[in-house]
């Protein structure tokens, strides 16, 4: 009699789907490169949305799952106005006024704004260890962003330090507003509606839009489409899985090792050989994940010895 193969372990979909979200989210750093050169940041964001909606509706009749749940919907429009655009457009924004190592040295605020805010209008606790690995975490970020920057003139453009640090606000915001949200409606349906959301508030840069395709060359406009079908359609799908199966701050915590993964990913497609201090901040991201991603171990009751025996009885035989 042939056996049907077991389903896969709750916890296993969950790390996967935490891995793709991450895997995806650093590969958006590189091809944003491409298509930034090329288009405007409220374009792009809109190009980006509008690929990743088309995705995510044709997924939504292929199930056919409907409107979201009423008590989803306050969640949907605030996650698709903050999140979905406002973090895209201020991202695209201020990646143009400082460079990639202050960049990610600001958004990364974002998981420790997370987790306070997710401590503070959801209840969730902030056990030890995931303090401790999200320090560990930020000091790697910080080693990144600081062999990453360019330095130039010693300059800095505030008004490119503010839309970043927007940016890690968005972003913080919009995943614990989306948590509740995940209470009533499918992880698809919170993700394609609030996608939908923020397609819609970037529509006034349509006309951008319209007039720099044309204009943007081949491989520009390949990375928008891969920004929204993978970073946006995919990825956001499965960081809406595992949010739903794991507290906020813990699994923002995991999005420490982005710039790790970025730096890899560089160095593998791009050429870009690493310096020896951005090696060092990559690893120290890693590291903090680990912590955080880490349980204490159970302490064993000293009354009870391995064999549930009281102290100083005689040992059981072995059969």
């Amino acid at each position: 009699m042939k056996t049907l193969p077991r389903a896969l372990p709750p916890g296993l979909l969950t790390v996967g789907a935490v891995c793709c979200s991450v895997f995806a989210w650093a590969s958006a750093f590189v091809s944003i490169r491409s298509a930034g050169a090329a288009y405007s940041p409220g374009a792009l964001a809109l190009g980006r949305l509008l690929a990743a909606s088309l995705v995510l509706v044709v997924l939504l009749l292929l199930r056919r799952e409907g409107l979201p749940p009423r008590g989803a919907r306050r969640g949907v429009l605030v996650s698709g106005i903050v999140w979905f655009a406002g973090y895209t457009v201020a991202l695209n924004w201020g990646e143009r006024l400082v460079d990639a190592g202050t960049a990610s040295l600001l958004v990364n605020t974002g998981p420790i704004l997370m987790a306070l805010l997710a401590a503070r209008l959801l209840g969730e606790a902030l056990p030890p260890r995931l303090l401790a690995g999200m320090a560990v975490s930020f000091a790697g970020a910080v080693v990144v962003g600081l062999s990453m920057s360019s330095g130039g003139d010693g300059s800095t453009s505030l008004l490119g330090v503010a839309l970043c640090l927007l940016a890690a606000v968005a972003y913080a915001t919009g995943v614990v507003v989306q948590k509740p949200a995940l209470s009533f409606g499918t992880p698809l349906q919170i993700t394609a509606y609030s996608c939908l959301v923020g397609a819609v508030a970037c529509l006034p840069f349509t006309g951008r839009l319209v007039a720099e395709i044309p204009r943007a060359p081949l491989s520009a406009t390949l990375n928008m489409v891969y920004l929204g079908v993978v970073p946006t359609a995919l990825a956001f799908t499965t960081w809406t899985y595992a949010l739903a199966r794991m507290p906020a701050g813990k699994l923002g915590a995991t999005t420490y090792a982005v710039p790790a993964i970025v730096v890899l990913l560089s160095w593998i497609l791009l050429g870009e050989v690493p310096a020896w201090l951005t090696l060092l901040g990559g690893l120290l991201c890693l590291a903090g994940v680990a912590v955080s991603r880490s349980r204490p171990r159970a302490r064993r009751d000293p009354a009870v010895r391995a064999d549930g025996a009281a102290p100083g009885a005689p040992a059981t035989p072995g059969r």
